[in-house]
């Protein structure tokens, strides 16, 4: 294999290597901003639950 070759097969292999950094780096922020959304989510205060039978039996005398 020629010096100019060998050159090429480098130059190839970084740029591989940088573009799997890259997707790498940007799958970790997305996950560190789900992450700290799921945080926020949790720390609210839940709605209250409505009565498991309130609204299930309509009062049809008149």
């Amino acid at each position: 294999m020629d010096i100019a070759a060998l050159s090429m097969a480098m130059a190839n292999q970084h740029v591989r290597s940088n573009a799997g950094i890259a997707v790498m780096d940007n799958s970790m922020k997305m996950m560190e901003q789900q992450g700290q959304g799921l945080m926020k989510m949790l720390q609210q205060e839940s709605p209250v639950a409505p009565h498991p039978s309130l609204g299930k039996q309509i009062d049809l005398k008149g």
